[in-house]
């Protein structure tokens, strides 16, 4: 049998207990047992005990001592094994601290990184929600992934019902269609719109293509510039202003001397004519008799001449910078005035021949007006209406104008209105807005019958409102209202 020693150079416990497994076999065997008979007894056959208690002690010895090599072997080990425990043991908690310290760490930075990204988002959503702009996010398909308070305020719909919807049915009055979000999409470039209603609304609007992004989509900006264009239209129409006043002083310089020379060629010619000194002692006949009258309207005409160019000269020197305190009654009465003598038509009757009701209210307050400009105003609806009579014919047909001047509240409110050729609904749509030959609705429809000029004096210099309204049997109606203040 072989005995294997541990590497601190002592017998382990196996090795130990098959000693004493081989010891007990030996003592139990025959011969060995024999053998001991033998050293144990004397001749005569007598237990030698003092023999048999030495070599019990020293076989107890030799056992007990070996179990105490054991126990020591055992508890070497077990301390070594105490030891490498507590060896791993500090080793994982000091794993453990460094890994505890390192997830802190990154906990920590983790932690930060959402503190800036939420302070971020918090920082670009109040950038959004604070624009001044509506902002609309739509996918390709036009679905809504964000809408911005001034969405919510411009139409109404709230962030919560919006999202998720198309925005053609949320939004109907915006422009943008499918194929701008396509062309957008597919140029990677932005592309600018235009929309207006003049006179209410100008609107921007711009389509960004989202860059990077997982679901291809765009952004929508609208922009609201009406005040901005109102006022670069009123500074271009101010300016024009200013021109046709310049040219129509001009004009009535230009016009007027050669004119007054005709008239006093005319007169004198009709003077000679009256004395008979031109044929004396005949009698000028018929011929003389046409004569006449050719000379009487020529005189009427050029007295119409003269009036126009007292009217333009008044129009050139009655434009202020700014309004004057004036009674609206007394500018309807003298641009009522300026009508009769300046607007005609060929073939049918005089604008004086038309039947005109007055409905002015008693102690009407003087308001602050541009007192030129709206006598052009009341001059263009005059002539609008003289118009729309002339084209109307039948018997019994009698051309009436109805002037309605009356306070509603701080504002006065004038209505004009004729029964002559109503308006179709066309014309009543693009009756206020600039004439443009491809926009002509039918053939009544020429730059003559728009009243864009007007409409602006009153909305953008006065701040007022103008509409129309025209039915067969009502007739049309212009109102115009101008606050007091």
């Amino acid at each position: 049998m072989r005995f294997q020693l541990t590497t601190d150079g002592v017998l382990d416990s196996q090795t130990m207990i098959r000693f004493l497994l081989f010891f007990a076999a030996l003592t139990s065997s025959p011969l060995l047992h024999a053998a001991l008979t033998d050293v144990f007894k004397n001749a005569d056959g007598s237990t030698k005990w003092q023999h048999v208690a030495n070599f019990s002690s020293g076989v107890l010895i030799i056992l007990l001592t070996l179990v105490v090599v054991v126990l020591y072997v055992t508890w070497r080990r077990a301390r070594r094994y105490n030891l490498a425990l507590e060896e791993i043991r500090a080793n994982l908690e000091q794993r453990v601290r460094e890994r505890t310290q390192k997830l802190e760490e990154e906990i920590a930075h983790h932690v930060v990184t959402a503190n800036m990204l939420r302070a971020s988002e918090s920082y670009l959503q109040n950038v959004l929600n604070s624009m001044p702009l509506i902002l609309v996010g739509l996918t390709r398909d036009g679905l809504i992934t964000h809408w911005n308070p001034r969405a919510e305020k411009i139409s109404g719909v709230a962030a919560a019902d919006a999202i998720g919807q198309s925005i053609w049915s949320i939004y109907t009055d915006i422009t943008v269609s499918p194929r701008q979000i396509d062309q957008a999409l597919d140029s990677g470039k932005a592309i600018t719109l235009r929309h207006s209603q003049p006179g209410s609304y100008h609107f921007d609007i711009t389509v960004y293509p989202l860059h990077d992004y997982d679901e291809p989509g765009v952004v929508v900006l609208v922009d609201d510039v009406t005040q901005r264009v109102m006022a670069e239209n009123m500074l271009v129409h101010h300016d024009k202003l200013a021109s046709m006043g310049e040219l129509a002083t001009t004009m009535a310089n230009d016009i007027n001397t050669p004119l007054q020379a005709i008239l006093f060629d005319l007169r004198s010619f009709q003077g000679i004519l009256e004395s008979g000194r031109l044929t004396p002692g005949c009698d000028n006949g018929p011929d003389g008799a046409r004569l006449q009258q050719l000379l009487e309207n020529a005189s009427k005409n050029g007295k119409q001449v003269e009036s126009v160019i007292r009217n333009l000269t008044q129009f050139a020197r009655g434009r202020t910078d700014k309004p004057q305190p004036a009674s609206i009654v007394g500018i309807l009465e003298h641009s009522l005035y300026q009508a009769r003598e300046l607007l005609s038509l060929p073939d049918t009757f005089a604008f004086g021949d038309i039947h005109v009701e007055r409905d002015f209210a008693t102690d009407l307050p003087l308001i602050p007006c541009y007192v030129a400009e709206l006598q052009q105003v009341f001059l263009s609806l005059f002539r609008h209406a003289y118009q729309a009579m002339a084209e109307r014919t039948g018997a019994g047909y009698l051309p009436t104008l109805k002037l309605q001047v009356v306070r509603s509240f701080d504002a006065l409110s004038i209505r004009l209105q004729h029964n002559g050729r109503p308006l179709s609904d066309e014309e009543q749509m693009y009756l206020f807005e600039p004439f443009e030959p491809e926009q002509a609705v039918d053939r009544h429809d020429d730059a003559g019958k728009r009243l864009s000029f007007a409409y602006f004096i009153v909305t953008e210099q006065h701040q007022g409102h103008m509409a129309v309204t025209s039915s067969p049997e009502n007739g049309t109606t212009f109102h115009i209202q101008l606050e007091l203040n």
